[in-house]
């Protein structure tokens, strides 16, 4: 179990660091499964909006920011025109 800093109470932990590096790490120690669930849908939007690709070092540059941003920041960018789900 971790406190999820995305959901904001104890989920169940990650196996593993999603991300190389000090960023991975973090995200480990601080992200549940279900709150890693929710960065993978914010970073297929933002490739698919952005016309990203994964194999640009720019391009990971980029949403490695956003990732820190997600978790740690102000939330990061949100694709143009997306208004979240009402609930």
């Amino acid at each position: 179990m971790v406190a999820c800093v995305v959901l904001g109470h104890e989920a169940e932990a990650l196996d593993f660091a999603p991300w190389p590096g000090e960023l991975g790490e973090r995200v480990l120690a601080n992200v549940s499964k279900p709150g890693w669930e929710q960065w993978l849908a914010r970073q297929t939007m933002l490739l698919n909006e952005k016309r990203l690709s994964p194999m640009d070092p720019a391009h990971r540059a980029y949403l490695a920011t956003q990732m820190e941003a997600f978790f740690f920041g102000d939330g990061g960018d949100e694709p143009e025109g997306w208004v979240a789900p009402s609930s």
